[in-house]
């Protein structure tokens, strides 16, 4: 069977970034023409994608821009049939320090997206996050739950969501979104929780982190990237909303300590007070139902938690150079 991507030509922002880069290394392996828009830094840097192989970077084109340039984001979509938004500042510590930049790059930076699929009839995968549902008013949380903004990031989101909805209603925009729950895996930064306890676990003798008793629902990277894939190539989803995630979830002081048993050294737990999100800021619990993109999409996730895990502490066993162990990372 052709692949639904073979030949296709595609742009994926926020390609660098640790969803994008395996989006992209996923869409050269099924054959995609794929076109890459980064933020342009004097250096030229390409984020993750320096990881991939010779082969499969030769088979990517790079764009840089910035998403809140709408002319940017207008000529990167020239010749385009099929667009994956990743493009976001991300960090919801980030985002009490700078709402500013984070609602433009993330709400303007959509409505570049959205207009440039408008101009030249692209389809369009929009990312969402599990964190414009705010704290848990009912679990599993499916995707008719009550969205609520509890930071500046997650409102920045809520907003990107809404204008994806009304660019279909308004415009006919053929537009999917997808609501990743936590995802995790080998690459990723020590800003999200993880990276961050393995790192420190692997180094230190004590695990600093926030509120220990927030759950959370964790889903791998490469099934996480399935799912984009699958709402990309289903028919009769356009203007629907996906949640992807495995419906489990864990506390995070439970995942600190899975992690330290994974690790084999024996680890104290310390809650840090520069670590924790302002007390009604703090999304305390995040339980996906998943039952919509699994009976739809026909998507599931294939990477059980152990073992995610395990592969997540033996690369970052081998690259901790990357990393500054111990530091918060905003």
């Amino acid at each position: 069977m052709i692949s639904f991507f073979k030949d296709k030509p595609i742009l994926v922002t926020g390609a660098g970034g640790f969803i994008g880069c395996a989006l992209v290394e996923a869409l050269v392996d099924a054959g995609a023409q794929v076109r890459t828009f980064l933020r342009y830094t004097s250096r030229a840097e390409t984020g993750l994608l320096k990881t991939l192989s010779k082969t499969t970077l030769n088979n990517i084109e790079h764009v840089f821009g910035d998403l809140r340039d709408p002319d940017a984001v207008e000529r990167a979509a020239e010749g385009i049939d099929l667009i994956f938004h990743l493009g976001a500042l991300i960090s919801i510590p980030y985002s009490y320090l700078h709402p500013v930049e984070v609602v433009q790059s993330n709400v303007i930076g959509a409505l570049n997206v959205l207009q440039a699929c408008r101009k030249h009839g692209c389809k369009l995968v929009h990312t969402s996050t599990s964190e414009v549902y705010g704290s848990a008013q009912y679990v599993p949380i499916d995707e008719g739950h009550p969205l609520q903004g509890q930071s500046p990031y997650s409102a920045s989101k809520i907003g990107a969501d809404t204008l994806v909805e009304s660019f279909y209603r308004s415009f006919g925009v053929q537009a999917v979104t997808v609501r990743p729950f936590n995802t995790y895996g080998p690459g990723q930064s020590a800003r999200a929780v993880i990276p961050t306890i393995i790192t420190q676990a692997l180094a230190q003798d004590e695990i600093h982190l926030g509120n220990l008793d927030a759950k959370r629902d964790f889903t791998y990277v490469s099934d996480t990237a399935m799912g984009f894939l699958k709402a990309a190539q289903t028919l009769g989803v356009v203007g629907e909303t996906f949640n992807l995630g495995c419906g489990a979830e864990i506390s995070i002081g439970e995942l600190a300590n899975l992690i330290i048993e994974l690790v084999g050294r024996p680890v104290k737990i310390v809650v840090d007070q520069e670590r924790l999100r302002p007390e009604k800021s703090e999304v305390t619990r995040l339980l996906s139902d998943n039952s919509k993109a699994r009976e739809i999409l026909g998507w599931e996730p294939q990477v059980g938690f152990r073992e995610g895990l395990s592969r997540t502490i033996d690369w970052i066993r081998e690259h901790m150079d990357w990393y500054r162990v111990g530091e918060y990372e905003r």
